[in-house]
């Protein structure tokens, strides 16, 4: 038995033999498909030693899952069976497709099924049902199966009757990808091992209020980068000309610096900027100190005195957390900053120094512009639920696999 907060599937496997057993297991099948075919399998990759680890015992596995936004009503262009080749070519297995995911629909294909078979059922988002959290809804999908896993932590914010609901009607567990996810968000933020250095950048202020504002009594340094890092330079009374910057924001950012300080959190600003009049690839560029960005200029990315400061704090720390870029990393030269601050966590990482976690929106590809991601001790893909949990929100998902 597991002694984590949550049930896993060592919990499922203590309870007994699981042949012929039917788990319904919710999945993020949300993958892109371009003309017919999915074109990026990255999400199918992670469910799979779920898969076969519950069809190696004997289990039928019986896919859950969302895709797109058909608003409750049955739009074929949302159709999951185009993603059922590419589950069965990931998995290794063959995999049966159920046009609907309840009624007779499902339950005669499910009928049908062999031990240590799979079956996808039909977009779960079909049905209102759904997303309203429905009671009804949710006994409909609980009575095709035995158990119930959750292996989709990027669907696990939503509270939505296969991520929810059924949790409560079944016996429920996390999945390998979800336990190893929150195992690494637990190690990055709930129990770190400290000094915990925070990276948060990105453009705006605007859109990551709660995070700055849960971070700060949680970590010991908070590195702010990216165009979010011009608004709180503007609100300490510095001139950041052309840069991008909110400037109805800046009693919000001093209240998030006064709300630092008084948690003993310190503020890591940049020192010095890379700036230049255009934003456009290989435009004229200078590195200037931060308090004198010239006329017509704007802040495109971090300096080479901030980058080096930086390197100091990731040797001295822990645990490090990373969600957004330090500067505009789509196109060079002002990628530099985030490559180097990325390469050096992920060395000292690699080097065992270090427990680095990262994730949301853009920082993925970012770390993988930087050639940096495959050191990083956990890199999520689950973007919007790895923003709230960092956030400090509880996500309805994990919560309905809870212990307590």
């Amino acid at each position: 038995m597991s002694e984590k907060s949550f049930a896993t599937l060592d919990d499922l496997f203590a309870h007994g033999d699981i042949t012929g057993k039917r788990v319904l297991m919710r999945a993020d099948l949300n993958v892109p498909v371009r003309d017919g075919a999915v074109s990026d399998a990255t999400r199918i990759e992670r469910i799979v030693p779920t898969i076969r680890e519950l069809t190696g015992k004997g289990a039928i596995v019986i896919l859950l899952s969302h895709f797109g936004r058909p608003k409750g009503e049955r739009n074929l262009e949302f159709s999951l069976k185009a993603v059922a080749p590419a589950v069965a070519d990931e998995s290794g297995l063959e995999v049966t497709f159920a046009d609907d995911c309840v009624g007779d629909a499902a339950s005669s294909v499910i009928a049908s099924a062999k031990p240590g078979s799979v079956v996808l059922l039909e977009n779960t988002r079909f049905h209102k049902g759904e997303t309203d959290n429905d009671g009804a809804f949710a006994d409909q999908l609980a009575a095709l199966g035995d158990a119930y896993v959750n292996d989709a932590f990027s669907a696990a914010h939503r509270a939505h009757a296969s991520t929810q609901a059924i949790a409560k009607r079944l016996p429920a567990y996390a999945g390998r990808a979800m336990e190893a996810e929150l195992t690494a968000l637990e190690g990055a933020l709930a129990k770190p091992e400290k000094p915990v250095v925070a990276i948060v950048g990105g453009a705006k202020i605007s859109t990551k209020l709660d995070l700055l504002g849960n971070l700060v009594s949680r970590v010991d340094y908070l590195v702010i980068g990216g165009g979010m890092a011009n608004t709180f330079l503007a609100a300490q009374g510095i001139d950041v000309k052309k840069s991008l910057c909110e400037h109805d924001l800046g009693d919000t950012a001093r209240e998030i610096l006064a709300k630092a300080e008084a948690a003993g959190c310190q503020v890591l600003l940049p020192r010095d900027v890379v700036v230049a009049e255009e934003f456009k690839a290989m435009a004229p560029c200078k590195t200037v100190p931060a308090t004198e960005v010239p006329d017509g200029h704007m802040i495109l990315d971090v300096g080479s005195d901030t980058i080096a400061d930086l390197a100091a704090r990731f040797e001295a720390a822990k645990t490090v957390v990373w969600n957004g870029p330090l500067g505009a990393f789509e196109i060079a030269p002002f990628d530099n900053g985030t490559n180097a601050a990325a390469r050096h966590v992920a060395m000292l990482t690699k080097m065992g120094e270090l427990n680095s976690v990262a994730g949301g929106g853009d920082t993925v590809a970012a770390l993988n512009n930087a050639g940096a991601a495959d050191d990083f001790s956990y890199v999520s893909t689950a973007g919007g639920a790895f923003l709230e949990w960092l956030e400090g929100k509880t996500l309805p998902g994990v919560d309905a696999l809870s212990r307590s």
